[in-house]
């Protein structure tokens, strides 16, 4: 379905990416329409939301969907590699931070604009926002939360959805990536809560936060990693006794960046219980059906535990 078929006049910023797409990467409209059919009005309305406080003008949606386009195809092209060879290309953190994290370019161009659009675009990713929603940001609401911190903010898009939900309540973001920063504290203003939100290149791992937080968010990190349940153990000092955590992984994932293999689930959780954690609830999403038995599929787990 290669036609124009997203209202302009509601959703004139989602109609405008699909335009993107139609004019220079067509394989990413048919994933455009998929989730649209798939998610509905609900899923356009939020996707707009964010389109909006990032990419105002169709110059700038034009560079996100090149960048998305980028992201998907590298992203495809080591998935075949790995569907062969079972193993991440062998790279350190050091390695991929010095290729990613602090290429400023391909970070603002490519990785970031590629990583948010995923969330909208691969079925898995949305879901995984869907069940963070239901589960976690719903406990905080019942729960009178009152702040909360995220450990490895990427684009932003998680503190952003929780300061829009939860309109009280202030965060305090970290990771490593100059861009990383840069990105997020655009969005955060443009989304109007940049007063209730603040980012730090910290490893509050190595530099736990004092006081410690009740509710913590890490979404895609640990795969990131060269030891997981190291980093888990420094994540839970910075955790009030009785804190509640989101803690998600890419599983069977081949990317520039992913270092740590998780072939299931049961993985990760094996770690998280290593490094303290008790688990409450799981979640786990398979991008798409494997082309044959056998054959490992993309997943998004995620995990809320104390």
């Amino acid at each position: 379905m290669n036609e124009n078929y997203i209202n302009k006049i509601e959703f004139p910023y989602l109609s405008q990416l699909e335009e993107s797409f139609l004019g220079g990467q067509r394989f990413a409209v048919n994933g455009l329409h998929r989730a649209y059919s798939m998610f509905g009005n609900s899923w356009a309305k939020e996707f707009e939301k964010i389109l909006s406080s990032l990419f105002s003008s169709k110059e700038s949606i034009n560079s996100a969907a090149k960048g998305y386009a980028k992201f998907a195809i590298h992203s495809m092209r080591l998935q075949a590699a790995f569907e062969r060879d079972r193993q991440y290309k062998n790279k350190t953190h050091e390695q991929a931070s010095q290729e990613v994290y602090f290429n400023e370019t391909h970070m603002m161009e490519e990785y970031l604009p590629g990583l948010l659009l995923s969330h909208f675009l691969w079925p898995h990713h949305y879901r995984q926002l869907q069940f963070f929603e239901s589960a976690f940001v719903q406990s905080m609401r019942v729960n009178g939360a009152s702040s909360f911190i995220e450990v490895g903010i990427g684009t932003g898009l998680y503190s952003g959805f929780l300061l829009r939900k939860l309109p009280e309540i202030k965060g305090l973001g970290f990771d490593i990536s100059p861009a990383s920063k840069n990105f997020t504290e655009t969005q955060m203003s443009t989304l109007g809560v940049a007063d209730r939100y603040k980012v730090s290149l910290r490893d509050i791992t190595f530099e736990p936060i004092q006081p410690t937080t009740d509710w913590l968010v890490c979404v895609e990190v640990l795969e990131h990693l060269d030891d997981p349940v190291a980093f888990l153990r420094g994540l839970k000092l910075n955790m009030a006794v009785g804190a509640r955590a989101f803690i998600t992984a890419a599983v069977n994932a081949a990317h520039t960046d992913h270092i740590y293999l998780y072939r299931n689930a049961g993985e990760v959780l094996v770690h998280l219980i290593e490094a303290g954690f008790t688990l409450e609830q799981s979640f786990v999403a398979a991008a798409y059906k494997p082309s044959s038995p056998g054959v490992p599929v993309p997943e998004a787990v995620a995990f809320i535990v104390y």
